[in-house]
């Protein structure tokens, strides 16, 4: 029996693509007057997702970010404090710091030792803990940033300005940026995917497209809360119609929605634009995205690199880290994947050993993929949390510790980065960098410089401003670039 007119456009209203359509609606009706999206060199493309020309030549052409959620330890995993150890069981003074004790208290501090071991790593002699005894395997492909900063020690604040620059203002994040820029390669896949992300901290603002066009936002798949093989996109499947009934109702849809773009004003279809843009992703999406985050024809050997399978810690971020590895095969610009919960104020050992037990076979499994397809060289690997964490602690609590912004470490590899290599540094004990300081506007200037676009150049004109994603601040780390 053929649905009835108000059945397809109720079926298109709960939409069947990477987002609900009748949230992409919600979202195209939120978008205010800024000019409609453009390439990166201003040349005229048949869609606002299709490739466009970077402004100088990339060193990668992908870009996945595994955001460890709460903040892993730096002196637990790769700068090593022999000073730390030396002076640990000491009382610490937070007045000649401003890394912050958890929820605001000021109680007697201690400094505390790392709590593993260490040794050099490699050919390059980079120092890893034995945390992260499977990462230490491809050291030589690290490119660790020491001296990492940023400006709020809050969770939720933390992580926007991680993923969009700015914790005070609602902004796109840096994936979107990257999509805006540069579009994708595979127009039957979005071009920007978000595996298990967070559902508080931010949430969807930490993919979002804020004044940006809503086709740039990020698809998420599942949450951090679902395991990644019961994980789905939701509204992929349309149960009311067939694939030939869905032909013909966006056919429909669209002649609606260009009559109604005809009939406004040039610089007002944005909104339009963007449901129209995003209809028609959703309908590709149903013929590709299932076989792309369908894992049975990898090789045993495949998912026991990445830590897969027989009820392993590691099963759930190594198919995370798999998915990643298959989307970059199939084009997808970016991918993000998360885990939790690196946040430890107390049971510091325990919790970190299981957080590197559920994803240091994984990454380490990624990178080795990567390399031997041949895929590292054109794909730039970021990983980290939203801050890191102090040197010392409250005298209660010896087996944590808190919250720093001030020095912490991240790493990159691939995609143009020097490998084996260690950039700048914490003081001796840990509190604040001091040495190669990287604020995440410079780790984002780096990011796109990587992949082909100056962010001062990477503009969107919005409410009488070209914003950009680092605001005014901002510059390349050239010291980290092969």
């Amino acid at each position: 029996m053929q649905p009835t007119r108000r059945q397809m456009l109720s079926a298109a209203t709960c939409g069947f693509g990477s987002i609900a359509l009748s949230d992409l609606l919600c979202r195209a009706g939120d978008l205010a007057g800024g000019s409609a999206a453009g390439p990166a060199n201003g040349n005229a493309m048949p869609g606002p997702l299709a490739p466009k020309t970077p402004h100088h030549m990339p060193k990668a052409d992908h870009f996945i970010f595994l955001h460890m959620r709460g903040g892993p330890s730096a002196m637990e995993t790769f700068e090593r404090k022999p000073e730390l150890d030396k002076q640990a069981n000491r009382n610490a003074s937070t007045s000649a710091n401003d890394a912050k004790p958890a929820k605001g208290k000021k109680p007697r501090r201690q400094l505390t030792p790392s709590h593993w071991k260490w040794k050099q790593r490699g050919e390059s002699g980079l120092w890893v803990s034995d945390l992260l005894k499977h990462t230490a395997e491809v050291a030589d492909e690290l490119c660790v940033l020491s001296g990492m900063h940023t400006d709020i020690g809050n969770h939720t604040p933390a992580m926007l300005q991680l993923h969009t620059g700015s914790f005070t203002f609602t902004r796109p994040s840096l994936g979107s940026w990257l999509l805006y820029g540069l579009g994708t390669e595979n127009q039957n896949l979005p071009g920007f995917v978000s595996i298990s992300p967070p559902v508080i901290n931010g949430g969807a603002k930490n993919y979002g497209t804020a004044f940006l066009p809503a086709v740039f936002q990020g698809t998420a798949i599942g949450d951090i809360k679902t395991p990644v093989k019961n994980a789905s996109v939701g509204n992929l499947s349309n149960p009311l119609l067939n694939r030939r009934q869905q032909s013909r109702q966006i056919e429909l849809l669209q002649s609606m929605n260009r009559d109604l773009a005809e009939q406004m004003n040039p610089a007002d279809t944005s909104q339009v634009d963007a449901v129209i843009d995003s209809y028609e992703l959703g309908f590709r999406m149903q013929s590709e995205l299932p076989s792309v985050m369908n894992l049975a024809d990898e090789s045993q050997a495949t998912l026991d690199l990445y830590g897969i399978g027989n009820g392993k810690p590691s099963d759930n971020f190594g198919r995370q880290c798999l998915l990643a590895r298959r989307m970059v095969e199939a084009g997808v610009r970016h991918i993000e994947l998360c885990d939790e919960f690196w946040d430890q104020h107390n049971n510091l050992v325990s919790g970190h050993n299981a957080r590197a037990a559920a994803t240091d076979q994984p990454i380490a499994g990624l990178i080795k993929d990567l390399r031997q397809r041949g895929l590292l060289e054109r794909t730039l690997v970021l990983w980290g949390g939203e801050f890191g964490r102090t040197p010392d602690t409250a005298k209660e609590n010896l087996d944590g510790r808190d919250h720093n912004p001030n020095g912490y470490t991240m790493w990159m590899a691939g995609g143009g980065v020097r490998g084996g290599f260690q950039y700048g540094s914490t003081d001796e004990l840990g509190y604040k960098a001091v040495e190669g300081r990287v604020h995440l506007h410079d780790l984002h200037a780096t990011v796109l410089h990587l992949m082909g676009l100056d962010h001062k150049q990477l503009t969107f004109n919005y409410a009488g401003r070209d914003f950009r994603l680092t605001d005014v601040h901002g510059n390349v780390v050239n010291e980290v670039i092969a």
